[in-house]
């Protein structure tokens, strides 16, 4: 079955929204050492996955991708270039494509209920995120692995923070419009299931 060019039309754009509401939350950061901040974009990389779903999602991240190797400054503090991609942050920002699929896939998995857009959120765009992006910045800062990961504790308030505003947000989107799901074999099922 292949899509018709409005079906085509709404995924392009979906792909685009969220690759915007990623690069706008990218706008609000809290520095930290080390050289990885605290920022909103691992809020928008949740949303993808949790709205969009394991093959779209992923789509919205390599945009993001493609608008900062251009040069664009798209990703959080405002850098772009081929630079960010051999820097600190460049496994986390390859967690961001696993992490969505992990989102997708475990929110596929299922009916949709609170829990499992929580639990999707936590997996994929916490614990995926840190599995490529501890190593990787253990790697390109020269600090050990042990040390790298305590460091990355800081990080974690916030992580879950943005879990819980994630679940909200999904939550009130799949109440108020749940068209706006990728997934339209669901659309029918009732908005939140216990």
């Amino acid at each position: 079955m292949t899509d018709s060019p409005r079906d085509t039309s709404a995924t392009l754009g979906r792909v685009a929204v969220f690759a915007a509401l990623i690069i706008v939350l990218g706008t609000v950061v809290v520095p930290l050492p080390g050289g990885v901040p605290i920022t909103g974009q691992t809020l928008g990389v949740m949303l993808a996955g949790l709205v969009l779903g394991p093959r779209i999602a992923p789509w919205s991240i390599a945009l993001v991708f493609a608008l900062a190797a251009v040069g664009l400054p798209v990703l959080a503090g405002g850098r772009g270039g081929l630079g960010v991609f051999v820097g600190p942050t460049v496994g986390y920002m390859i967690g961001w494509i696993a992490g969505v699929v992990v989102i997708g896939l475990i929110m596929r998995a299922g009916r949709f209920t609170w829990w499992r857009a929580a639990v999707a959120a936590l997996v994929g765009g916490v614990l995926v995120v840190y599995a490529f992006g501890i190593p990787v910045q253990a790697l390109v800062t020269g600090i050990p692995l042990d040390l790298t990961a305590l460091s990355s504790l800081a990080f974690l308030p916030g992580d879950l923070i943005k879990v819980t505003v994630a679940t909200l947000v999904v939550v009130a989107l799949r109440r108020a419009y749940p068209r706006a799901f990728a997934d339209r074999r669901s659309v029918a099922e009732p908005a939140i299931v216990a």
